[in-house]
């Protein structure tokens, strides 16, 4: 059996998905071989590469004038790569803090760059009218949600500067505008697929202006000239994105996701707020779909939570340890039986011990 997996990354991925790779994984295609053995330049991946693509663009009703990159180096490389891609030496750039992930794209980029951190909040989306954004600012970098406090943008700054955003714990979750962005980039291991894969949608026009000492694998001009394929990507993770892509598409596309999302979000938050055991400190408004966050009032309690919680099949609930507390992510895999479970739990776990 099973368990519910309510870990934050690498994160559950769909069961079909999962059978579907599991009954390929020796024969794929009737090559005789496992996906991870044949070649990415063989005309079964291409055909494989070029589907993956087409689904995405399907599913996030990505424009024709934005490029789809799959990229090394996860979420993370994409830190560098931005400044590296959009900025020359002594450019200025706009980021709003919101949390930890804000914090290390604010970090990264200020070695290439002058950052302007226009505002910071860890529990709330700052308000765009109060904040002051540089004149000569080439872009605005926001992190859509934030995974470890779960604080998420319900809306965007009114601006006519390109919005770069890391999209790596709500791609996916609903539907969004993807020419409100210039720049959308996420690590596969939350909605996507498995860890090994990052994606960078790109405007194209945004492509080309990378610095000249910019490394070769940094410079999204190389993964625009060569289909993502200059040298070998992660194949096996590729190939398990192209099965999630499928996957969302059979359920309705991400407006059927949202639906579901939405739902599941609610059961939890409505459960937290409804009790005087359990708590969140987000502000209500941009509380995220993907991980929400709560607490005990009495914290002598969490060792035990996470104990029982484990014995039910309910695993990973464990906050971040730069916030504590408990963390339920509950991406597109995660069935609304997990969350059914995970509410019956909690107020089992409150009656016993409140």
């Amino acid at each position: 059996m099973r368990a519910f997996n309510f870990s934050a990354g690498p994160a559950m991925l769909p069961e079909e998905v999962m059978r579907k790779a599991q009954a390929e994984f020796l024969d794929w295609k009737n090559t005789g071989m496992s996906v991870m053995e044949v070649s990415h330049r063989s005309k079964e991946f291409m055909a494989l590469a070029h589907k993956m693509e087409a689904d995405l663009r399907e599913v996030m009703h990505i424009p024709d004038n934005y490029k789809v990159l799959f990229v090394h180096g996860g979420a993370s490389l994409q830190f560098t790569a931005i400044p590296m891609n959009l900025t020359q030496e002594g450019d200025t750039v706009d980021y709003i803090n919101t949390g930890v992930w804000s914090e290390k794209a604010i970090k990264e980029a200020s070695r290439y760059v002058n950052v302007n951190e226009v505002a910071t909040s860890e529990t709330a989306i700052p308000n765009f009218d109060e904040m002051t954004f540089s004149k000569d600012a080439k872009y605005i970098h926001i992190c859509q949600n934030e995974t470890i406090t779960g604080v998420e943008y319900q809306s965007l700054p009114k601006t006519d500067k390109i919005i770069v955003a890391d999209f790596s714990s709500t791609i996916l979750s609903r539907p969004i505008n993807v020419s409100d962005y210039g720049v959308i980039y996420a690590g596969a291991q939350k909605n996507i697929g498995p860890a090994g894969l990052a994606i960078v949608i790109v405007r194209e026009d945004l492509i080309g202006n990378a610095r000249s000492d910019t490394p070769t694998l940094m410079n999204w001009q190389t993964y625009n000239d060569n289909e993502s394929m200059f040298n070998t990507p992660s194949t096996y993770a590729w190939y398990l994105a192209s099965l999630v892509f499928e996957w969302i598409k059979d359920q309705g596309g991400v407006e059927k996701m949202a639906e579901i999302n939405q739902r599941k979000a609610n059961k939890l938050y409505e459960l937290v707020d409804a009790s005087d055991f359990y708590y969140n400190e987000i502000e209500p408004s941009v509380r995220s779909w993907m991980n929400v966050t709560f607490k005990l009032k009495n914290p002598e309690l969490d060792t035990l939570f996470l104990e029982e919680s484990k014995k039910a099949g309910l695993l990973s609930l464990k906050g971040h340890k730069v916030y504590g507390g408990m963390r339920a992510s509950i991406y597109n895999a995660m069935p609304e039986a997990g969350i059914d479970a995970l509410v019956s739990f909690m107020k089992d776990f409150e009656e016993k011990h409140a």
